[in-house]
């Protein structure tokens, strides 16, 4: 038996064609191969969370102001970006994960997606109602959304929480501070862009031991900053 389906209307098969577009122009050629990611990158819809000013370039490979004007922090990350960290994290159903910049909320949703719950931090106010709004039209229970200064008091907003099974940086940082590494779970993943323009490195931190980590930098990408995280003057004699 077949069952009927409604017909797409011209701006629904356009939203899908760009981002089926997005999918194979952009971010498979990052190597973004995973089924899981893929899958939720077409279920999980990325318009939904661009400011209305910007939804025209919801598919286009580049970061999207959150604000006007951009302020520092406040973007969206480029999709391969995103696509390319959340496959690296490889998360569980089962993991308990961290963000650091929520943003307008759609990294969260996919990290939501692939996990059993998230909670993700925001230093703008507005934009932390932005984001808890966005999740909430999109169905995302799972995620919870705070007001806070993340790097503040040694990561204290963070902490009560912890550990945590996966912590992304939705953002760039000069390094990774370790009183935020201290929250990874034995074998908790992190993923954050760290160093300088005009070139970063993806890195990926894994916890191994009481104080043992292993850190990876698979790739190489340029990201803004994320706002009050420590930056260590880059002289050298």
């Amino acid at each position: 038996m077949t069952t009927a389906t409604a017909p797409q209307t011209p701006a629904h098969t356009g939203l899908s064609q760009a981002r089926f577009n997005m999918i194979e122009q952009q971010i498979r050629p990052w190597e973004v191969l995973d089924a899981r990611v893929l899958a939720l990158l077409e279920r999980v819809h990325r318009e939904d969370f661009v400011p209305a000013a910007h939804k025209a370039l919801a598919f286009a490979d580049m970061e999207l102001p959150l604000s006007l004007p951009m302020v520092e922090g406040q973007a969206m990350l480029a999709p391969k970006v995103e696509a390319r960290l959340l496959q690296d994290l490889q998360l569980k159903a089962t993991d308990k994960v961290l963000e650091v910049g929520a943003g307008s909320g759609h990294m969260a949703a996919l990290l939501a997606s692939l996990a059993q719950r998230v909670i993700t931090i925001e230093i703008d106010e507005a934009l932390a109602r932005v984001a808890r709004d966005n999740l909430q039209k999109a169905g995302i229970t799972n995620a919870d959304v705070r007001h806070a200064d993340a790097a503040a008091n040694g990561f204290a907003a963070c902490a009560t929480d912890g550990p945590f099974d996966a912590i992304v940086l939705s953002g760039s940082v000069a390094e990774v501070p370790a009183a935020l590494l201290s929250l990874l779970a034995p074998g908790g993943r992190l993923a954050a862009i760290v160093g300088f323009e005009p070139m970063m490195r993806a890195t990926i931190v894994t916890r191994t031991g009481d104080a043992a980590f292993q850190t990876a930098q698979p790739w190489d990408t340029v990201a803004p900053r994320l706002q009050h995280f420590p930056a260590p003057s880059r002289f050298r004699f």
